[in-house]
C-alpha cells in the first residue's frame, strides 16, 4: 500500500516498532524513528529502505520531546509505541511502586507528552495510534500478574478516549490497538511474528476519514475495555 507524509514512531528501534518503521518507510512515508539510544536508532535506520530519520527520543524527557516537535513541520501519523515493564514477576499485593511509577511515566505520561507536543503539527486526516494491550482490558484480564503494565495500559486507553473526543472536530482519528502476543523483547518468545502485530497497528493508520475513533482494537476487531 502506498502512503505519504510524515510518521513518528516512538520506541521504534526494535521489535514491533522497528517493523512499523520498516513498513511505513517502504510504503513511501518519511519516518521519524524515535529511540532512547540514538546509536541503536542510527544502526537500525541504516538497514532499512526508504526515508528513515533517527532521532533521540526518551518520551519521559521533556527536552527530547520538545526538540522533536521543533524539528518537524507536519506530522501525519503518530504511533505511541514506547512501553516498558511487563512485570510478570509481581502482582498487586507486592508490587514495587517504583516500577509502577516508571511504567506510568513511559506508558502513559510519555505518550501523553509526545502527543501534546506534536498535535499542533497535525491536520485533518492525521492518525494517532496508542499501542495498548489486552493486559489493560477489564474484559480480557489475564490474571493477577504484571500490575504496573496492566494498570498503565488501562490508563492509556482512557487517554485515548479523552483525546479522541477532544480532537473529533479536527478530523484526527485516535485509537488504541493491541497488536496481540508478539515475539518481541517485551513479549518474549512464542508469540506471533512482528509482521502480524504491525498489521494490526497499520489497520488503524489506514482508516478512512469516517473510520472509528476512540476505540480499542486488535486485528481490526473491537477489544472490550
Amino acid at each position: 500500500m502506498e502512503r505519504s507524509g510524515t510518521a513518528v514512531v516512538t520506541g521504534g528501534n526494535r521489535g514491533i516498532g522497528l517493523e512499523l518503521v520498516r513498513q511505513l518507510a517502504a510504503s513511501g512515508m518519511t519516518v521519524i524513528l524515535g529511540s532512547r539510544d540514538l546509536d541503536r536508532g542510527i544502526e537500525a535506520a541504516a538497514e532499512l529502505d526508504g526515508t528513515v530519520l533517527p532521532r533521540r527520543l526518551d518520551v519521559t524527557n521533556p527536552t527530547d520531546v520538545r526538540n522533536l516537535a521543533d524539528d518537524l513541520n507536519t506530522v501525519d501519523v503518530l504511533i505511541n509505541n514506547a512501553g516498558i515493564h511487563f512485570d510478570t514477576w509481581q502482582d498487586a499485593t507486592d508490587a514495587d511502586l517504583g516500577v509502577v511509577l516508571e511504567a506510568f511515566q513511559t506508558n502513559v505520561l510519555g505518550a501523553w507528552a509526545t502527543t501534546a507536543a506534536l498535535l499542533p503539527l497535525m491536520r485533518p486526516g492525521s492518525r494517532i495510534v496508542n499501542l495498548s494491550s489486552k493486559s489493560g482490558s477489564f474484559g480480557e484480564t489475564d490474571g493477577p500478574n504484571a500490575p504496573a503494565y496492566s494498570v498503565s495500559k488501562a490508563a492509556l486507553d482512557m487517554f485515548t478516549v479523552k483525546l479522541a473526543t477532544a480532537v473529533r472536530d479536527r478530523g484526527i482519528l485516535v485509537n488504541a490497538v493491541c497488536p496481540g502476543w508478539v515475539a518481541t523483547d517485551l513479549g518474549g518468545p512464542g508469540g506471533a511474528p512482528v509482521q502480524k502485530g504491525a498489521a494490526s497497528v497499520l489497520w488503524a493508520v489506514d482508516l478512512p476519514p469516517d473510520g472509528p475513533s476512540g476505540g480499542f482494537f486488535r486485528h481490526g476487531e473491537q477489544v472490550p475495555w
